[in-house]
């Protein structure tokens, strides 16, 4: 009798100590990491800046919904470009690509050295380019087989980047690409306060979005001109976070070929503008005291505005939005 409970307790102590064992094993695993750019979950990588069309012409836009950030400006006509921030995940196929404008070189430069990739440019803008902190793989350098065309899209509307054949070139040439950082912001839970929205409608001379909250997808669902904005892959675009940043606009030493000034939107120094998020809009302060420097977003008495995580827009304009507010709930209507 003596043996047999002799032999429990040593059977006993066997499974305490694999128990203890398969503990410390779970407890050591690596803590789960996010992109510093929107929050996704994955990794700090290479970053990679395009510029793509964002006239209707050109829609559905390809890989838009892999951005981890969106950047909405002002060009001639005042028409909207777009330049999309990639880290996390370059897709296969971005576009369609359009050409450089001035007000790049100033939003992309709080990124580091990065690569940037569009059409071409103006051969006074090219040299600026050249000129700047940034990785030119514009497509007047690179291979046909890097940027490509779609037949079943018309021209200039049809050229399409493989961002993973321009990732592959930067490496082969041995360049030392910024990865992502911080650029500005944290993520986490909302402040307090702000205003429960429906959507928001911000304006250019010749272009609008629409951003409406959907509480299913918990992100803002992107239109134009009340139509729904679709990805190539069916995906609506839209963002966790979506940002309208007032800015100043000016004329720049730029000109299209009608004569028209190109816009230079003023990204570096201070200004308000809007942090919408859950379905709430917080009116907020920017501010960026130098090129190098990443933008931080604070409410009116100083602290810190944290986006949420996922993909985020940011709306550079120089007109007000329109809300359309979220209605009361009361006894009646529940």
């Amino acid at each position: 009798m003596r043996s047999k409970l002799l032999a429990v307790a040593v059977f006993a102590a066997l499974v305490l100590t694999s128990c203890a064992s398969e503990t410390v094993i779970t407890e050591t695993e690596s803590p789960q990491t996010y992109n510093s750019i929107s929050g996704r979950i994955g990794t700090d990588g290479p970053v990679m800046a395009v510029k793509i069309d964002d006239t209707s012409a050109s829609r559905p836009q390809i890989g838009l919904e892999d951005a981890d950030l969106v950047y909405i400006e002002q060009v001639e006509g005042g028409l909207t470009r777009l330049a999309a921030i990639f880290s996390s995940t370059i897709p296969q196929n971005i576009g369609p690509v359009r050409s450089a404008r001035i007000s790049d070189i100033d939003i992309l430069s709080q990124y580091g050295k990065i690569i940037f990739a569009f059409s071409g440019a103006q051969r006074a803008m090219l040299t600026v380019i050249s000129n700047s902190n940034l990785w030119d793989y514009g497509a007047q350098r690179s291979s046909p087989i890097i940027y490509t065309r779609d037949e079943n899209r018309p021209g200039p509307y049809d050229m399409v980047l493989r961002g993973d054949l321009l990732l592959e070139k930067v490496k082969s040439d041995g360049r030392e690409v910024a990865v992502s950082k911080s650029i500005g912001w944290n993520f986490g839970d909302a402040p307090k306060g702000g205003v429960a929205i429906d959507s928001v409608a911000v304006k250019w001379p010749a272009s609008k979005y629409e951003a409406t909250w959907s509480r299913s997808e918990n992100r803002w669902l992107l239109s134009n001109f009340g139509k729904p904005n679709f990805s190539a892959s069916g995906k609506q675009l839209g963002a966790t976070t979506f940002v309208i940043q007032s800015v100043e606009m000016s004329d720049s030493a730029f000109r299209a070929s009608d004569g028209s000034y190109t816009p230079l939107s003023e990204t570096i120094g201070t200004g308000t503008g809007y942090i919408l998020r859950d379905g709430r809009s917080f009116k907020a302060n920017w501010n960026r005291p130098s090129a190098e420097s990443g933008t931080t977003w604070t409410l009116a008495d100083g602290s810190e505005i944290k986006f949420a995580a996922g993909s985020v827009w940011v709306a550079l304009t120089d007109r007000k939005p329109s809300f359309t507010l979220t209605a009361p709930t009361t006894p009646d209507s529940k």
